[in-house]
């Protein structure tokens, strides 16, 4: 979900070549739940093999990471750790939409309105353990390095990147500024269609909206983080108003005679001092063919050509590999 900053954040139109030889450090959860979402047979149905096992997240992962390393961007995956508490009700919230999105997808089934059905069947996208656990495995036989963050996914790769170790964040929440990172971009995994790419830089954010990263995290406060319901009747662009009317959080809520649900100190923390791992390895391999296609081909019904062109794709990392390595 994240926060909604559409309103008060004008992205930026990028390139993929503006990426060239750049180093992206991918919200796994947020791309990995882009594939299962979309991509699914006509009706809705994710793809499965044999032993109705969802192969939808690993045909995202061969198809759009080889892509996108064949136009020259490496690609680093990062994934969620232990959520942290307050999270538990947005937790709720989702796995109640799922539940209820499952059910008129299977309605909608019924009647034959394909339309319907896959409509419902998007929101029904499921993160489980086997699909985390068979994506790591995947993209270890690919050569693309992963990590495991200790929290939030996004609170990583943004370290990753205002440390300078990646040039941006892959992910379409806004979070990822609140967390940090200097740049993030959207719609890098799109599958399908043009992606339209979009650059957000947190500097250029901040100095259009004349605030801190402190009043940014703020006004998201007020209209509300997967960490705190918010304000009711306050979005960004009335967030953003009151912040620069009083200056803080505090001030806001003692105007307002109000108060949060969890204390702002310790939400302007989530974004501040999250925990994050400071100790990992960015390296890329030359992929495990052989291990890929048994993999894919063998346990999961996928073609072995088109396994082998994707596979071909990642070359590019080889080409580059001994510059890589002046990286690190």
């Amino acid at each position: 979900m994240g926060v909604k900053f559409r309103d008060i954040v004008n992205p930026e139109p990028l390139g993929f070549n503006d990426l060239n030889g750049k180093i992206v450090a991918l919200d796994a959860a947020n791309v990995i739940y882009q594939f299962l979402s979309s991509i699914r047979q006509v009706d809705g149905t994710p793809l499965m093999d044999h032993n109705k096992n969802i192969t939808s997240h690993f045909s995202g992962i061969l198809y759009r990471t080889s892509s996108l390393i064949e136009k020259g961007i490496k690609p680093v995956y990062v994934f969620d750790g232990i959520s942290s508490y307050l999270k538990k009700g947005t937790q709720a919230k989702r796995r109640e939409v799922k539940e209820k999105s499952e059910k008129r997808w299977k309605a909608a089934l019924d009647e034959g309105n394909t339309e319907e059905a896959r409509k419902y069947a998007v929101r029904s996208s499921r993160m489980s353990s086997d699909v985390i656990e068979g994506s790591k495995k995947l993209l270890s036989l690919m050569g693309i390095p992963h990590i495991q963050a200790m929290g939030e996914g996004e609170a990583q790769a943004s370290y990753m990147v205002e440390k300078g170790d990646a040039w941006c964040v892959g992910s379409q929440d806004y979070d990822c500024v609140l967390f940090g990172a200097t740049r993030m971009v959207k719609n890098l995994t799109i599958t399908g269609g043009k992606a339209n790419l979009e650059l957000i830089e947190l500097k250029k954010v901040l100095e259009r909206l004349e605030i801190t990263r402190e009043q940014l995290i703020d006004v998201a406060i007020l209209a509300g983080t997967d960490f705190n319901e918010g304000v009711k009747g306050i979005g960004a662009k009335k967030g953003l108003k009151l912040v620069k009317e009083h200056g803080d959080i505090f001030n806001i809520l003692d105007h307002m005679k109000i108060e949060l649900e969890v204390d702002p100190n310790i939400l302007r923390d989530m974004f501040l001092k999250h925990d994050v791992l400071t100790d990992y390895e960015l390296k890329w391999r030359s992929p495990d063919k052989s291990g890929v296609i048994d993999y894919l081909c063998g346990d999961h019904d996928f073609s072995e050509d088109r396994v082998s062109s994707a596979l071909e794709k990642l070359k590019k990392l080889d080409m580059n590999q001994s510059s890589l390595e002046k990286w690190f």
